[in-house]
């Protein structure tokens, strides 16, 4: 490609990737829940009718990326191209189409072209509630997915003329927040008119021959450097694995073939069980990018690209593929076992890399009227060969903004007070280098609650590499009036708060890497100093 013509793709890929950032900020500043209002929790892309990833917004997760493009295949396949018309959007949840679990929505607004769909918006939230056991989809004892909540295949939910009414009264009657839910939902549908509209204009300035021809080019540029970071890998079978806290494995073998084809095949890892660990393949295939991305070059640009030389095997019916009825919401555990697990295959030959603490999830919600607080803390990361973890960092979230909503917010909208939430000393594991620390987060009831929770790696906590300690587990707390405290199970589930309890949620510390006897003593007197030993 001529010089002119690279210089054309990249300023398309830039005001398309300003297209999709401007619709994750149109959904934020339209949501109506407190958790996508301050947490900025919202993912928006732009595909082509073949379903690949063109843009991202830069708040959108690699898993949240992989849904996306995962689940426009299913909405083709329900609503064909031919029967689309201009106006039309689109929605689903459903986690084996390429969904995550109930409450995420994903809304999809096809782009005409000379009559013809040939582009998709999506956007993506975490909706308030939609059924399910549970408030906000934390239904951690649900034994199939319709205990999750409601579930819903591509469905047309709105038209040139506007939303099918008849449709969202029937979302709204499935919720315990039925106005933050249809909010959420116009949010969603703002954000993906607001990227459409964009498109369009995008398309009118450089036609769309020119539109085609630098999404075309940027894509291969992208693939090529893909290929080339993957080049670089060990030539061979690489294994690994991971074992979630209820003792299921994720197994992977990774195979470079040195010439920048990767297969990353989780042939062996255990079935899929009657409990909200399993992963849906959209999930799981996010959680191999993210793992995989961190071995090539951290500029690359997230796109079609960066998929195109990774083939992923997901057996169904396992941990990483799960089908129906097997439910699919509390899936972050096996995804980020799945990272973990190909972290050990492609550093095995270095000794690998110690584990991290990952997100624990929970919410809170009010036992005499309907309100509702949906959170997560986020553990230490692992150490590295050269490298002490950092802290509460969520190292294994996939990208994204830091969704976690402040304290002030959380105290003006809802009947609680945030008492503390501070850095746990002593909670990496020790080694030359140590891990990252976890967190404390302590929430007191102004009003009666109920809380559940969604946790993994603090029966089994987060182990170290290379004659590393594991970090210290974390795990969630009743904090009686009195102060007296007593644990709640890592997936309780609507489980009593009394107005004066609190609820402390503590993360996982990382795992240390190397002998603690190594460490720099100008290290430890600096650990010391800064308060990071108990």
């Amino acid at each position: 490609m001529a010089p002119e013509n690279d210089l054309t793709a990249e300023i398309l890929r830039n005001a398309l990737c300003v297209a999709a950032e401007e619709a994750s900020i149109v959904v934020v500043r339209s949501a109506y829940s407190t958790f996508i209002v301050e947490g900025a929790d919202a993912a928006a892309a732009i595909l082509d009718a073949d379903g690949r990833l063109v843009a991202h917004s830069l708040s959108t997760a690699l898993i949240q990326c992989a849904s996306l493009r995962s689940a426009l295949p299913h909405v083709l396949k329900a609503h064909p191209a031919a029967a689309m018309r201009p106006g039309d959007v689109f929605v689903l949840n459903d986690v084996y189409q390429g969904g995550i679990h109930a409450n995420d929505l994903l809304v999809f607004r096809p782009v005409f072209v000379d009559g013809a769909p040939a582009y998709f918006t999506g956007t993506l939230i975490h909706v308030a509630d939609l059924s399910g056991l549970s408030a906000g989809g934390m239904a951690s004892d649900a034994t199939d997915v319709y205990l999750e909540g409601l579930q819903l295949p591509p469905v047309r939910v709105a038209t040139a003329a506007g939303l099918v009414d008849d449709l969202v009264r029937v979302l709204a009657a499935n919720s315990r927040t039925p106005d933050k839910l249809v909010g959420d939902l116009r949010a969603l549908i703002a954000g993906a008119n607001v990227a459409a509209r964009r498109l369009e204009e995008i398309i009118a300035e450089h036609t769309p021959a020119g539109l085609a021809r630098g999404v075309a080019g940027y894509l291969a540029h992208t693939e090529r450097r893909m290929r080339a970071g993957l080049a670089a890998l060990p030539a061979g079978t690489h294994r690994g694995e991971y074992t979630l806290d209820d003792g299921h494995t994720v197994r992977v073998a990774v195979t470079a073939d040195g010439a920048g084809a990767l297969v990353v095949d989780f042939d062996g890892t255990d079935e899929q069980v009657p409990l909200p660990v399993n992963s849906g393949f959209s999930q799981t295939h996010g959680g191999v990018m993210y793992a995989v991305r961190c071995f090539v070059d951290p500029d690359l640009p997230m796109n079609e690209g960066c998929f195109a030389p990774v083939e992923v095997r997901m057996p169904p019916g396992t941990l990483v593929h799960c089908t129906p009825p097997f439910p699919g919401g509390g899936r972050f555990g096996t995804v980020a076992a799945a990272e973990e697990a190909i972290f050990a295959a492609l550093t095995e030959a270095g000794g690998g890399v110690a584990a991290s603490g990952i997100l624990q999830a929970f919410s809170i919600s009010g036992a005499r009227r309907p309100w509702l607080h949906m959170s997560f803390d986020l553990g230490g990361t692992g150490a590295r060969a050269d490298h002490d973890g950092a802290d509460a960092t969520g190292a294994l979230f996939g990208g994204g903004r830091n969704i976690i909503p402040q304290a002030e917010p959380i105290e003006a909208r809802l009947p609680v007070r945030v008492e503390e939430v501070a850095l746990i000393p002593g909670s990496g594991g020790a080694g030359r280098h140590r891990g990252g620390l976890g967190t404390r987060t302590v929430i007191r009831m102004l009003e009666d609650a109920r809380v559940d929770t969604r946790g993994d790696r603090l029966h089994r906590p987060p182990p170290g590499a290379a004659g590393g300690a594991p970090g210290r587990a974390g795990g969630y707390h009743r904090q009686r009036a009195d102060g007296t405290r007593e644990p709640l199970g890592s997936k309780a589930t609507r489980q009593p708060l009394a107005v004066g309890e609190a609820l402390v949620v503590e993360t996982s510390g990382g795992g240390g890497y190397g002998d603690p006897a190594d460490r720099d003593p100008a290290a430890v007197r600096r650990d010391r100093a800064e308060g990071r030993t108990a």
